[in-house]
């Protein structure tokens, strides 16, 4: 496992921007972006492959992305990757921008502990399906964990990946744990048409979610 900034203030940081909510529960609202670099997985359809290396970011204190925040003027504040809870910082960062009166999300792959983060953070936690190649990485004790703000996230690719994910809530009764379970279909690999028909037809309890930052820009345009 990479262990990225443990003796330090500071995070490894990719990128900072502001831009629309492209998925999640939070969909279509103003949000600034803090993705943090490097990641302990390597799935097979990752769209952020560029800040998945330690050396894919600068180091910046908290205090700074904090000031970031606050002079985006926008309330909401995601913090991503890479893998977000590989650096020891993290949680700080949260409770800081708690502090400051921001609503959090934190989105996480889903292979490391969410126990520490602050309650008050909404974490959206990713199920890596068998076509991520991490399925095995899945760490679900976390979804003893989760709060009814909380969010599970599927990709799915295929039909095999979908059957997964409906055994998943099924096994984990993850519906008693948070009405926020997303199914997203991999962009270009499989059809919403499809997946929507699928779902309908079985009357899961999940959410189809629409990537809508692919759709207004470019599918591989970074900072937004």
């Amino acid at each position: 496992m990479i262990d990225i900034a443990q003796k330090t203030e500071k995070l490894i940081v990719n990128e900072t921007f502001l831009s629309i909510q492209g998925e999640s529960t939070h969909v279509g609202r103003l949000c600034f972006f803090i993705r943090l670099a490097g990641c302990n997985l390597s799935c097979e359809y990752c769209d952020t492959n560029y800040a998945c290396g330690e050396g894919d970011g600068q180091r910046s204190s908290i205090d700074h992305l904090v000031n970031q925040a606050n002079m985006s003027d926008v309330r909401l504040v995601e913090i991503t990757g890479g893998e977000p809870l590989l650096q020891h910082g993290t949680p700080k960062l949260c409770r800081q921008l708690l502090a400051n009166g921001f609503e959090v999300l934190v989105e996480t792959n889903g292979s490391l502990p969410i126990c520490n983060l602050p309650p008050a953070v909404k974490k959206i936690v990713d199920c890596k399906t068998p076509s991520s190649n991490m399925e095995s990485s899945n760490l679900y004790d976390n979804y003893f964990l989760l709060s009814p703000h909380d969010e599970v996230k599927f990709v799915l690719s295929d039909r095999n990946d979908y059957e997964f994910a409906c055994d998943i809530i099924d096994k984990y009764s993850l519906w008693k744990k948070t009405p926020n379970l997303l199914f997203s279909a991999v962009w270009g690999k499989l059809s919403l048409r499809s997946l929507a028909g699928w779902m309908a037809a079985d009357k899961v309890k999940a959410r189809l979610q629409l990537q809508i930052h692919k759709v207004i820009w470019p599918p591989d345009q970074r900072g937004v």
